[in-house]
């Protein structure tokens, strides 16, 4: 079997990860060097929130997904910094995947894989911007999956 053939098997996986990247990436350091010297105020609270998106690509059975992560950190009512990352994946889904397969796969096992290297992104954005390292707890994307897909159902059913 040439190293050509065996790329083309899919070799009875759901998924096939082609490539992941860094779609846009930002970090504002607005009150720097100010809130980098003085830490009175206690720990700094955070706000993190974390988004999904999927678009079909034009080759068949290939798909955009983005993570997108934004967060902000403030002492009191001082900002200390704002980032976000939209973090993409292109992946594919075999062919055995049935239809009603395809969302959850892409919308769960993808940001599944994604979210580590997003994380690492970020904690590397927070250390260049003068602060210790920040490690995004892990996300449930099954949970937020699910309370999504309920929540749809609901306002389907208004």
């Amino acid at each position: 079997m040439t190293d050509d053939t065996a790329s083309k098997k899919d070799h009875g996986l759901p998924l096939t990860i082609h490539a992941q990247y860094i779609k846009d990436l930002s970090f504002e350091n607005p009150n720097a060097p100010a809130t980098l010297i003085e830490k009175e105020g206690g720990a700094p609270t955070m706000d993190v929130n974390v988004n999904l998106d999927s678009m079909p690509m034009a080759k068949e059975g290939q798909f955009e997904v983005t993570l997108t992560v934004n967060m902000a950190a403030k002492r009191n009512d001082t900002t200390l910094f704002i980032a976000e990352l939209v973090y993409g994946v292109v992946a594919s889904v075999s062919d055995a995947v049935t239809q009603e397969h395809v969302h959850p796969l892409l919308m769960i096992e993808v940001p599944k894989m994604a979210f580590p290297f997003a994380r690492q992104i970020l904690c590397d954005a927070v250390i260049g911007g003068g602060y210790p390292p920040l490690l995004l707890n892990p996300v449930d994307f099954e949970g937020l999956y699910i309370a999504q897909y309920k929540s749809q159902k609901k306002e389907g059913q208004k």
